[in-house]
């Protein structure tokens, strides 16, 4: 047993248990790998500036200001302390706890701790922890002042009972207790020494307590390169496991049903699509599982492309099944999809080909009979293709051949919905992820090869540009005006356009709302309105700034059938304008509409965003996307709103997207970077590592698939894993 998997509590006793209800550390191993977020050098603050509500931190500041003020009428007082970086502030407050003025004196200097709220739109910390370093003529110097000398300060990810620096009492104490002849080092003694390597025991020691910069970035690239390597041995492990397993290859037939496809079509397939089909086609024709991801700009299409392949596995004599995560998006893909086969998808009916095959939609919340005729389809092969929802996972559904899984917008299920869905083949299924912007765990696990990756970055002739730009209501309320004037024009010209808000409205929304603003006023969070709703706005619309024109709702609480009733006007003209939710965030396509506005465009991720601004733009007149915020323009909120508005590149706004929420849990199902494995590598500016890393994880796995010769590499793994992260990598 390594000494790694001692529990805390043998060596910091009580405090352990702090540190496993705050953080969720429960052993030596948990403790020492949970590094330092950043460090300061003595006489160096932080930037007050840089702060995020709601956000723990730990800052290093100088006391400017100490200030008594008694409450009005009622006992008790509340002590005001004003610490700054010399450029920003911060208010510290505590409540009766005057004994605290005789040493938070303007002039010293200290470690401060706890939860930014606002308070009369002030950032502040209330009743924080502090450690205050010793002024070189204090008779009081504060043990702080000692331990901190002559080194970096390290800045520990902290919670609201477990302050910073517990955590480095905590971690020097256990440095200094382990049995490090007993520590066994994952990576072989030939690998560090080709990649010049400190040992495992040095890189701790020197990542916890670095005496210089030297030191600690000697550790980081020792220990990134462990995250990289040990990972990287994972998903060697699982291609090879993926590549053994037996697949029915499908290839196409020579005059079957993909080229009676191809001769209706009325145009000619982008280069991007002819290269991207053939890579997918020679996947499909290996006996083991494609496992491919397609990456595609908004508009670029893949679904044509997507659909294409599902053709080639129907000629193949195997049924195709596409899993969207809408009705909504469900009921689209069938329509287009149809309408696009044409008398190819009427298999058995009047007027239908004879190549043909039958295309079957399966929801929730089909009537019975529907239901039943769909799953009759299903199992008798009568339907090549199957386009549904979450229905498609249900133990009742059973396919007579499934070769190729199709799941559109892959973020928006859990790896158990897809498993489900594969496990319903006799072998294992080929496998397409289709995406417009990667969410960063995507990305993460892109960068690190365990995905093969098809890249459409061509629009289809006919596409129109998309212009953004972003709106700042409150500092030009006139700006919002022009807005609705915009709509006003381009329905004038006989286009139409969507109002996107964040929440609905409706009786549970707002019961929803109120709990949520009751626990931020408990915490002491921000004091910012309400999002605004669907049914309010498309009120306000239609009485306000575009009364006369045709304004329908559209969410997610809505009977299906109203749902489809309202697409089905919207997408035939008869509305104008579409106030809705994000349920029109992927796959709604009608291409006379032409401008978008995004209220409290903030409260969306840079994804969301970058998917609702591509339903514009998709016919010949040119998009126009609108970001309505409130937020100031030096607020991170609205630095993401510019970057959108620059760029409609998806894999450059990802990029952003995982410099802001880090990678998630690249093995495991959280999308936060809260839960993240990896803790000092970054995909993003370590793919050099990561690259290296793979290379070696892959000869090395090629020459001792089990890892006998490396059993300590093999207990790291296991670690890193766990029984749920394994059995998470297995499915995949």
């Amino acid at each position: 047993m390594s000494p790694f998997d001692d529990k805390l509590e043998k060596h910091l006793g009580a405090p352990a248990k702090h540190l496993a209800d705050g953080l969720d550390l429960h052993t030596v191993g948990d403790l020492l790998h949970h590094f330092p977020r950043r460090y300061n050098e003595r006489g160096e603050l932080t930037s007050l500036d840089s702060l995020e509500i709601d956000e723990h931190v730990t800052v290093v500041a100088r006391i400017e200001k100490c200030t008594l003020i008694p409450f009005r009428g009622r006992k008790g007082d509340r002590l005001e302390v004003v610490v700054t970086d010399g450029r920003g502030r911060l208010s510290l407050t505590f409540f009766n706890q005057r004994w605290r003025e005789k040493e938070l004196r303007p002039g010293r200097s200290g470690l401060f701790a706890g939860k930014v709220g606002v308070f009369n739109r002030t950032r502040q910390l209330t009743n924080p922890d502090y450690e205050l370093f010793g002024d070189a003529d204090d008779p009081d110097a504060t043990k702080a002042a000692d331990r901190f000398a002559g080194r970096l300060i390290p800045v520990y990810p902290a919670s609201a009972k477990v302050p910073s620096w517990r955590i480095a009492l905590a971690v020097e104490h256990v440095l200094d207790a382990v049995a490090w002849e007993q520590v066994h080092d994952p990576v072989p003694a030939s690998l560090l020494a080709e990649r010049g390597l400190i040992p495992l025991h040095q890189a701790l020691e020197q990542i916890h307590r670095p005496r210089n910069q030297a030191e600690r970035l000697a550790a980081q690239s020792r220990l990134k390169w462990d995250e990289a390597f040990v990972l990287q041995v994972a998903l060697a492990r699982r291609r090879a496991d993926d590549a053994a397993r037996p697949a029915v290859a499908r290839e196409p037939r020579p005059g079957g049903l993909l080229d009676a496809f191809d001769a209706k079509l009325p145009f000619t397939l982008t280069d991007g699509q002819q290269r991207v089909c053939a890579e997918i086609f020679a996947d499909l024709a290996t006996e083991h599982p494609m496992h491919r991801l397609l990456q595609g700009e908004v508009g670029s299409g893949k679904t044509l492309v997507a659909l294409r392949a599902m053709l080639a596995v129907v000629d193949a004599g195997g049924q195709a099944a596409m899993l969207a995560p809408t009705e909504v998006l469900a009921q689209q893909h069938h329509r287009s999809i149809v309408e696009m086969m044409g008398e190819l998808a009427e298999a058995g009916m009047l007027g239908g080909a004879d190549q043909g095959t039958k295309v079957t939609l399966l929801t929730g919340s089909m009537g019975v009979a529907a239901r039943k005729r769909a799953l009759l389809d299903l199992v008798t092969g009568e339907a090549g293709l199957v386009i549904g929802t979450h229905a498609l996972i249900e133990d009742k559904v059973q396919f007579l051949d499934l070769g190729l899984v199709v799941v559109d917008e892959q973020h928006r299920f859990g790896v158990e919905q897809r498993d489900a869905l594969r496990a319903k083949a006799e072998r294992p299924p080929h496998l397409l992820v289709m995406t417009a912007t990667p969410i960063p765990r995507t990305v993460a696990m892109t960068v690190f090869g365990d995905l093969e990756t098809s890249v459409l970055d061509q629009l289809p002739a006919g596409r129109s540009p998309i212009s953004s730009h972003v709106v700042p209501a409150q500092e030009r309320p006139n700006f919002l005006a022009r807005a609705w004037e915009r709509i006003r024009e381009e329905v004038g010209k006989g286009h139409q356009a969507y109002v996107v808000t964040p929440r609905i409205g409706d009786e549970e929304d707002e019961k929803a709302l109120k709990k949520a603003e009751k626990a931020a006023a408990k915490e002491g969070g921000e004091d910012r309105r309400p999002p605004v709703a669907v049914l309010d706005v498309a009120e306000e619309l239609r009485g306000g700034p575009l009364a006369g024109l045709r304004v329908e709702a559209l969410h997610g609480r809505m009977a299906p059938d109203a749902k489809d009733e309202v697409m089905r006007a919207f997408s035939a003209g008869e509305v104008n304008v579409l106030v809705a939710t994000t349920v029109i965030e992927v796959g709604v396509n009608v291409p006379n509409a032409t401008v978008m506005v995004i209220m409290d465009a903030d409260r969306f991720g840079v994804s969301q965003l970058h998917q609702l601004r591509g339903r514009v733009g998709r016919g010949s007149a040119p998009g126009l996307c609108l970001l309505v915020t409130d937020m100031p323009a030096a607020s991170g909120a609205r630095q993401r709103l510019d970057a959108v508005a620059g760029t409609l590149d998806g894999f450059e706004l990802s990029r952003i997207d995982l410099e802001q929420r880090r990678e998630g849990d690249v093995l495991g199902q959280a999308q936060s970077g809260v839960k993240s494995s990896l803790r000092v590598l970054s995909v993003l500016e370590d793919e050099d590592v990561i690259a290296a890393a793979r290379d070696e994880a892959t000869s090395l796995v090629a020459k001792d698939p089990e890892l006998t010769e490396h059993p300590a590499l093999r207990s790291a793994l296991d670690s890193l894993l766990g029984a749920e992260r394994a059995e998470y990598l297995e499915k995949g």
